[in-house]
């Protein structure tokens, strides 16, 4: 049988955008060439994988049963075809990397500048996204590489721990707890305090953890990102409870981060891919660097 990669191609970009007129614009043709993609493919396995009406695109049973399948062999095909193209190039590779905000401060710029270092002629393309949204972005191709914050393990993702990032607080200058050298949980009682949303998995992870010692964590102000809590401690708003990678004391004039005990909380940041799928050259040396980097991090702590 012969393999109909644009059918394929057609099928699963249909199948995902719910659309003959999104598919044709991704894939940059008209509606008519992307049916005829269909019913070619369609003809060539002797049964209808799509049912379309006037106003919506539905999969048949057969077609929701292949699409895993088919976005497999698309995926596969379309790295493969880029590795051969990057090697074929002088230009270097590239490669699309999902991680979470959080880690855009400190963290991700010295991992990119190191990479820089390392593989000059390469290119990257960053997904900021939460971590649910990356580990979505490397099971359906979009991203190779992630890197997000502990979550619940999938069959399909494989998790190489990097390094743990406790909380910490962020407070302003001057507040009364401003020279202290440690701040425990229950000091944050009675003060203006900054949280991040209930919904981000910090925050998830952080009231679980809270939750098992009998402790409930009360904010006055909830935002969504952690550039938000900095700004609002920056104007003297509060007091913020943020990761540690978020702030390095220096970064503004009149912050200062205290370590939070009682306990200590610590989220877990892991580096993902898909298992069983080969990184192309460019997203294979981002990987490697990345072990190596917090390897000697960790051997210096």
């Amino acid at each position: 049988m012969k393999i109909d990669f644009d059918g394929l191609q057609a099928f699963v970009c249909v199948a995902e955008l719910g659309s003959f007129v999104k598919a044709a614009q991704q894939l940059h043709l008209t509606q008519t060439a992307l049916t005829r993609r269909i019913q070619k493919l369609e003809g060539l396995l002797d049964t209808r994988l799509l049912d379309r009406t006037t106003r919506k695109v539905e999969l048949t049973a057969t077609g929701r049963e292949f699409l895993p399948q088919a976005r497999h062999l698309v995926l596969d095909a379309t790295r493969t075809l880029t590795r051969v193209r990057d090697k074929a190039q002088t230009g270097g590779g590239h490669f699309t990397l999902a991680c979470v905000p959080s880690l855009t401060t400190h963290v991700l710029p010295e991992l990119i500048r190191a990479y820089a270092q390392q593989c000059p002629g390469n290119t990257l393309r960053l997904l900021d996204a939460s971590s649910h949204d990356v580990r979505a972005a490397v099971l359906d191709g979009q991203a190779e590489l992630g890197i997000a914050i502990n979550g619940e393990p999938h069959p399909e993702l494989e998790e190489v721990a990097l390094f743990e990032d406790p909380l910490t607080l962020l407070c302003p200058t001057p507040h009364a707890l401003q020279d202290r050298r440690t701040v425990s949980w229950t000091d944050l009682q009675g003060i203006e305090l900054i949280v991040v949303s209930s919904f981000m998995a910090t925050r998830m992870f952080l009231d679980y953890q809270l939750a098992q010692r009998g402790i409930r964590l009360h904010g006055h102000y909830e935002v969504q990102h952690h550039a938000t809590a900095i700004n609002l401690v920056a104007a003297g708003v509060g007091c913020a409870v943020l990761p540690s990678s978020t702030f390095e004391n220096g970064d503004r004039p009149n912050v200062v981060k205290i370590p939070l005990i009682g306990p200590v909380v610590k989220r877990r940041v892991t580096l993902l891919r898909r298992k069983q799928t080969s990184l192309s050259a460019a997203a294979e040396g981002f990987f490697q660097l990345s072990l190596r980097h917090f390897g000697k991090r960790h051997r210096q702590d």
